[in-house]
C-alpha cells in the first residue's frame, strides 16, 4: 500500500491523526505542519525527544530577541507573569485548536503595545488571526485589571500583585513570555509544544482551577 499523502512510497507507519498507515517521509515533513498530531503519538513524543536533545538556535531578525529584560522585574512580579501563563492556558484549554504560532502572535502584539505604553504612546495593533486575537483580548483584560486593581487580582490570590506593575514592566514579562515560548516550540505551524507546557505549570488543566504556578525563573 502506498503513502495516501505523497502516493509515492510505502506505508509503514500509522498515523492516529489521519487513522491510517503513511510513510516515515511524510511523517517527519508533514508532522505538526499539515498533520495536526494528538500530543500522545509515539512518533511525535520520539521527534519531541529528539528536539530537546538538539536545542534551536533564534535567527538574528527575531521579533524583540534585542530587549533587555531585568531578572529584578521577572522575579519581583512573578504571581503578574504566572497570571499571563494562567490566562494563555486557560484559553488554550477552552480553545483546542489553538497552536504554538497562536500564542506566540498574541504575546508579540501585546508585548509591541506595551512596548508603545511604556513611552507614553498608545499604539495598538492585535494579531489579525482569529486565536491569536481573541487571546490577545484575553490577555490584555488581565493585564488591565491586574493594573487597576493591584493586590486584587482577578479570579484568585495566587495572581494577585503586591505592588503597582508599570507599564514598562509588562512588557518585559511579555517579552519573557515570548522568548520562552521561542525556545519551547519547534517552528512548526501545528506545534502545541509551548502550549502543553504552559498547562503544564497549572496540575489542574485542562479545568485550570487555581493552582500555584510551577513556571521556574532563571
Amino acid at each position: 500500500m502506498s503513502c495516501p499523502i505523497c502516493e509515492k512510497r510505502k506505508a509503514e507507519r500509522f498515523c492516529p491523526a489521519k487513522g491510517e498507515k503513511i510513510c516515515a517521509v511524510c511523517c517527519g515533513r508533514e508532522r505538526e505542519v499539515s498533520i495536526d498530531c494528538p500530543p500522545d503519538c509515539t512518533y511525535l513524543l520520539a521527534a519531541h525527544r529528539y528536539e530537546d536533545e538538539h536545542q534551536r538556535s533564534l535567527p538574528e531578525d527575531t521579533p524583540l530577541l534585542d530587549v533587555k529584560v531585568s531578572q529584578d522585574v521577572i522575579y519581583a512580579h512573578q504571581n503578574v507573569l504566572s497570571g499571563i501563563a494562567f490566562t494563555a492556558a486557560k484559553f488554550a484549554a477552552a480553545h483546542p485548536a489553538t497552536t504554538d504560532p497562536d500564542v506566540l502572535a498574541a504575546l508579540e502584539a501585546l508585548a509591541e503595545t506595551y512596548r508603545t505604553l511604556g513611552s507614553g504612546i498608545y499604539y495598538e495593533k492585535p494579531p489579525d488571526a482569529t486565536l491569536p486575537r481573541e487571546l490577545y483580548s484575553a490577555l490584555a483584560a488581565f493585564l488591565n485589571e491586574t493594573k487597576q486593581h493591584p493586590g486584587e487580582g482577578p479570579g484568585s490570590d495566587a495572581f494577585r500583585s503586591a505592588a503597582p506593575v508599570r507599564d514598562s514592566e509588562i512588557f518585559s514579562l511579555l517579552v519573557f513570555l515570548y522568548r520562552m515560548g521561542l525556545l519551547r516550540t519547534n517552528g512548526r505551524r501545528r506545534a502545541r509544544r509551548y502550549v502543553e507546557f504552559l498547562r503544564s505549570q497549572f496540575p489542574a488543566a485542562p479545568e485550570l482551577k487555581r493552582e500555584e504556578s510551577r513556571i521556574i525563573v532563571p
